[in-house]
C-alpha cells in the first residue's frame, strides 16, 4: 500500500493517533464507533484496517461502505485507489448510470462503497448479492440518519447475514444507534472531545447591517477579506441562486453548489474550487461536510445555522489541521447570535465601497474524454506540453473522470493553449476541448 502518498494530505501525528487507535479497535472488537468530526482523516482511519482484512483469494463483496452522499462514495473510492491495495473497489450512487453500475457488478469488487437507495436498488434488482460480506462500514452515520435513509439501510443490513466487523463513523456523537444496525456494545472511539494536535487557530466575528442590505454587506465583506479560498454557507438553495447572480452581474468568479444541481455540474463546481480556478464557494450545508476540498481560510455564514450541529460542520471547513482561520456571522436588523455559540464575535467594520475580489490565476480546461475512453493524466500533460506550448508551472491540478477531463491552466494562457490544441486528438480520437464554465 503506497500510505506515504495518501499521508501527504493530512496531518501524520493526528492521523497515525486515530489510525493506530481504530486499528487496534477492529483488531479486538467485533463494533467499532468511530466519532470524529469532519476533515480529520477518518476515511483512511478507517479504510486501511480493513483493507489488511480483505482476503485476496475470495470473491464476491468482502466490504461494503454506506454513506449518505454521492460526493462522500465519490471521495472514499477516490481514497481506496490511491492506496494501491490490489482489490477492486466500485462506487453507486443515484445520478450515476445504473448500466454503468451493473457492468461494473458483474465481477464483483472486494469493496463497495454507495448511497443507500441506489445500493438497495441493486440488491432489489438482484444485480448485487452481499450473502458473503464480511464487513459493514456506516460513515457518517449521522447524516444519513438526517437524510431519512433508514428504511434502505436496514434492508441492506438484513441482507448481509453474518458480518464478522461493523464500524460506525459520525462527525458527532449518538445518543442512540437504532437496532436494525446491530451494534450493541461497540469500542467507542471519540475524538471530538479531546484537544486535536495541529488544529488551526479559529477567529470568530460578526457583520451587522441594516434590514435588506445583508446582500450589499456580503460583497463589501468578500471584497475587504480578499480570502484565497471561501466558503458562503446558506439555509436555503433561494439564497444560493440570488447570491450567485448578484456576484456574476458584478463579474466576480464564483462556484455554486446545492441539491438541485445536476451531478455534472456539482462535480464541475468542486473540481474548480479544488484547482484553484475558484476560490469562492455559496453552497447550502451540503458542502459542510463529506467533499474533498481544499483548504478554506474563510467561512460566512450568510445565514445562521439552525442547530449547533450545522454550526459545527460548517465552522470545521475552516482551520484545518495547522492553517488558522475566520468563521464571520451575518446578522442582519435585529438579528442575534444563535444561543448555541459560546464566544462572543468581534465586530467586523466593513468598507464603504465594493472592491470585487482578484481574480484567479487559474482557469480549467475541459476534454470531452475521460478514464472510460483509456485517456489519463500523462496523456493530457503530454498533449498540453508538447502541443498547447504550457511551461510545466503553467499546468496545474488534472482530474480525469470516466468520460471527461479538467486541467488546471494559468488565465493568461489558456486562450492561446486552446487555440493551439483545439483540433488534437487524444488516444486517435477527436475530443472537444474548450474552456469550462
Amino acid at each position: 500500500m503506497n500510505k506515504s502518498k495518501i499521508f501527504s494530505n493530512f496531518n501524520i501525528t493526528e492521523l497515525n493517533v486515530m489510525q493506530n487507535a481504530t486499528l487496534e479497535a477492529v483488531s479486538n472488537f467485533k463494533d467499532v464507533v468511530l466519532i470524529s468530526p469532519t476533515g480529520s482523516g477518518k476515511t483512511l482511519a478507517f479504510l486501511l484496517p480493513f483493507a489488511d482484512l480483505l482476503d485476496k483469494d475470495k470473491t464476491g463483496v468482502q466490504a461494503i461502505i454506506i454513506v449518505p452522499t454521492r460526493e462522500l462514495a465519490q471521495q472514499i473510492e477516490h481514497v481506496f485507489k490511491q492506496m494501491a491495495t490490489g482489490f477492486k473497489i466500485s462506487c453507486c450512487y443515484g445520478g450515476h448510470s445504473v448500466q454503468i453500475e451493473r457492468n461494473n457488478l458483474l465481477e464483483s469488487p472486494a469493496v463497495l462503497v454507495g448511497t443507500p437507495g441506489r445500493i438497495a436498488h441493486h440488491i432489489r434488482k438482484k444485480s448485487l448479492f452481499l450473502t458473503k460480506t464480511d464487513y459493514l462500514i456506516l460513515d457518517e452515520f449521522d447524516k444519513s440518519l438526517e437524510a431519512g435513509f433508514q428504511d434502505e439501510m436496514s434492508f441492506i443490513i438484513k441482507t448481509i447475514q453474518h458480518p464478522k466487523k461493523r464500524i460506525l463513523t459520525s462527525a458527532t456523537a449518538i445518543s442512540e444507534i437504532p437496532s436494525f444496525v446491530g451494534i450493541k456494545e461497540p469500542k467507542e472511539l471519540n475524538f471530538t472531545t479531546e484537544e486535536k494536535q495541529g488544529k488551526g487557530e479559529v477567529f470568530y466575528k460578526k457583520v451587522r447591517s441594516q434590514v435588506d442590505e445583508k446582500l450589499n454587506a456580503l460583497l463589501l465583506l468578500l471584497g475587504k477579506i480578499n480570502a484565497q479560498s471561501t466558503i458562503v454557507f446558506c439555509n436555503h438553495r433561494d439564497a444560493v441562486n440570488r447570491i450567485s447572480f448578484e456576484l456574476s452581474k458584478l463579474n466576480v468568479a464564483h462556484g455554486f453548489y446545492h441539491g438541485g444541481l445536476e451531478q455534472i455540474d456539482r462535480e464541475k463546481t468542486l473540481i474548480k474550487l479544488r484547482n484553484g480556478s475558484v476560490n469562492l464557494l455559496i453552497s447550502t450545508d451540503l458542502a459542510a461536510r463529506g467533499l474533498d476540498i481544499p483548504e478554506i481560510e474563510a467561512v460566512i455564514h450568510f445565514q445562521l445555522p439552525l442547530t449547533e450541529d450545522a454550526m459545527i460542520h460548517r465552522n470545521g471547513r475552516t482551520a484545518r489541521m495547522n492553517a488558522s482561520g475566520t468563521v464571520y456571522f451575518m446578522l442582519e436588523g435585529e438579528d442575534y447570535l444563535p444561543p448555541f455559540l459560546q464566544i462572543v464575535p468581534e465586530d467586523e467594520i466593513l468598507l464603504k465601497k465594493i472592491n470585487a475580489p482578484k481574480p484567479s490565476v487559474w482557469k480549467t480546461l475541459y476534454i470531452s474524454a475521460g478514464k472510460k475512453d483509456k485517456v489519463n493524466k500523462m496523456d493530457i500533460v503530454g498533449m498540453l506540453l508538447q502541443k498547447g506550448g504550457l511551461k510545466k508551472e503553467e499546468l496545474g491540478k488534472i482530474e480525469v473522470l470516466d468520460h471527461s477531463s479538467y486541467a488546471a491552466i494559468k488565465s493568461d494562457k489558456i486562450v492561446k493553449t486552446v487555440n493551439l490544441i483545439r483540433d488534437e486528438r487524444i488516444k486517435n480520437k477527436k475530443v472537444k476541448i474548450e474552456i469550462s464554465t
